[in-house]
């Protein structure tokens, strides 16, 4: 039953992504934390990672043995491979569409590295990586993971065939997420083909945005052009997201929203918690050796 009292939520910001260095130095783009914007609550870090072109048999980097604290990591990879170890003991391997939610909690030592076979064959690699925060009650949950490979991930499309979402979290086109959240999200993978539009629901309670992966669209009630390596952040003046492919090309985009925690943000580094203490214990506590240590 549609909605005629739906309202269109108009853009507030445009942001370009910002490309740096991460782990031990591949190449990722980000809208945020950057000086343009901290945090997006309860979102503290999109990382585009590439694309980059790895050479059969060439060098590669990833992200070596680190800890997180206080938030969970959401890996979503479009092409090539990764895998990954942690210190309790878990261990598994990403491929083209597969999505790995992590909730670190209270603690886990894990190391992120590209697949061997990945990097024997070459290839690209490419891929996001989203850090949700955690609320104060959930800082020292025990650390869990969710993994679905890409058959796993709900698919919704249109009547016509012209749009495409894969649901992460959250709903879109008829389909529903397999994966638990500790926080009300959406996650929504969008193919747009030319002169289509979409029309997605965004109780106003969400904070709401889009990042360009390819081609050019117009957004919100203003129709503001968007384009490869934009992030446009929605006001919250509605209840509805729009947007429509104003290219000659497929439109991919991801499109979020969350549910605000409104809680104080301390964060350093791997660590984000909601008082400085709390980040000085997360210190003592990797550094004595409280997060465990990855098997070889």
């Amino acid at each position: 039953m549609t909605n005629t009292n739906a309202r269109t939520r108009s853009v507030a910001r445009t942001i370009d992504g910002v490309r740096t260095l991460e782990g031990a130095g591949f190449s990722v783009r980000r809208p945020f934390p950057t000086e343009a914007l901290d945090f997006f609550d309860p979102f503290l870090l999109l990382d585009e990672m590439g694309p980059t072109e790895i050479a059969p048999g060439g060098p590669s980097v990833g992200a070596p043995t680190h800890p997180h604290r206080g938030f969970e990591t959401v890996t979503y990879l479009l092409e090539g491979g990764m895998r990954h170890k942690d210190s309790k003991g878990h261990a598994g391997k990403l491929g083209p569409g597969d999505v790995q939610w992590m909730t670190a909690g209270a603690g886990v030592l894990h190391d992120e590295l590209p697949d061997e076979n990945f990097v024997r064959r070459g290839g690209t690699q490419h891929g996001f990586q989203l850090w949700v925060n955690l609320p104060r009650k959930d800082k020292f949950v025990e650390p869990r993971y969710q993994e679905f490979p890409a058959a796993g991930i709900p698919t919704g499309r249109s009547a016509d065939g012209k749009v495409v979402v894969k649901v992460i979290a959250g709903e879109a086109l008829g389909a529903r997420a397999v994966i638990e959240t500790r926080t009300p999200i959406f996650y929504l993978h969008f193919t747009v083909a030319p002169g289509a539009a979409v029309t997605q629901p965004a109780p106003k309670e969400f904070n709401v945005f889009a990042t360009i992966i390819h081609g050019d669209g117009r957004f919100g009630s203003q129709e503001i052009p968007g384009a490869e390596g934009q992030t446009l952040l929605f006001a919250a003046d509605g209840d509805t997201v729009t947007f429509r492919n104003s290219g000659t090309e497929p439109l991919s985009l991801l499109l979020l929203g969350g549910v605000p925690l409104n809680e104080p943000v301390a964060r350093y580094g791997p660590f984000v918690m909601n008082t400085q203490p709390e980040i000085v214990q997360a210190i003592r506590d990797f550094q004595s050796g409280r997060f465990g240590s990855i098997e070889s």
